[in-house]
């Protein structure tokens, strides 16, 4: 996990992202580190190297907005990120306080839901990433989305997977950045502590993307699939925050009207449908 410098920790790791090309800063290829310097990071955003040296080391925690804003115009952040820069930035008594250690639950009624759309791969995912709720066709369609899974755990550590997601490099890492995202600033939650610190030791792939710092919550999207019995097939997504459960995101999953891919989540559909009611491991259905 982190090392309590929270804020000097993300400057770092974007820092080392740049390309001092996009600056037009030379770069002979002898840097000792890859990205910026700390001193070309203080002139692009007009401040003095000390104080952005001390920002790094966490010996000044608390930038203005001004700078906040200098710097993300150096790194490139996104909105997502900015708003986590800032969040960093403020004190820690005005931060959101942890939320209880309880299980995380997903209304009988969201359930009833999910199986009532027979054509339409649906789950509910909860803070961690851990499937809470499925229907059987998104269980058909990728055995990562089984309730009890985790998808962090089934994308790095379930060999698998690899050859069920046509983009896993794009797939890994925005699940990474999600799993940011919903953390926020409580790196020290203990859930969240357990989860980053097995993935961290068992996977050099989630060590290297958790190590970028990368924030962001993808609310629509697009996944390739491979499936052994239906081929390849490309979905859209919308993600949907589950009112009343903070951290609780609804995925659904639709094909282009009149694609194969339509066709191939129909002949899926019906595949599902045949398997015995509650049966939602990934032995339900061939290569599910």
């Amino acid at each position: 996990m982190e090392s309590g410098n929270e804020l000097g920790e993300f400057l770092r790791a974007r820092r080392e992202l740049v390309r001092p090309g996009e600056f037009g800063l030379p770069d002979p290829g002898r840097r000792r580190v890859p990205g910026l310097r700390r001193e070309e990071v203080a002139l692009l955003a007009g401040l003095s190297a000390d104080y952005y040296i001390r920002l790094e080391q966490g010996r000044d925690k608390r930038p203005s907005e001004q700078v906040i804003e200098a710097l993300a115009r150096v790194f490139s952040l996104d909105e997502e990120a900015v708003a986590h820069l800032r969040e960093l930035a403020r004190p820690a008594t005005t931060r959101r306080k942890r939320r209880p250690s309880q299980p995380e639950r997903v209304s009988p009624s969201l359930e009833r839901l999910l199986e009532a759309w027979t054509t339409t791969p649906a789950l509910v995912v909860g803070r961690y990433l851990d499937v809470l709720a499925n229907n059987r066709i998104a269980a058909a369609l990728n055995h990562c989305s089984v309730k009890g899974n985790n998808q962090l755990r089934m994308i790095f550590l379930d060999p698998a997977t690899r050859a069920i997601y046509a983009d896993w490099d794009t797939v890994a890492a925005e699940s990474v950045a999600s799993l940011r995202a919903t953390a926020g600033t409580d790196l020290d939650d203990p859930r969240l502590t357990e989860l980053v610190g097995e993935l961290s030791l068992k996977s050099e792939d989630f060590r290297r993307l958790w190590a970028r710092h990368d924030v962001g919550l993808k609310t629509a999207g697009v996944k390739r699939y491979v499936h052994p019995m239906i081929g390849e097939l490309t979905l859209s997504y919308e993600t949907m925050s589950v009112n009343g459960n903070p951290g609780q995101f609804l995925l659904v999953y639709h094909a282009e009207p009149g694609s194969p891919d339509e066709r191939a989540l129909r002949l899926l559909s019906t595949a599902a449908a045949e398997v015995t009611p509650g049966l939602s491991d990934r032995a339900a259905l061939p290569g599910a």
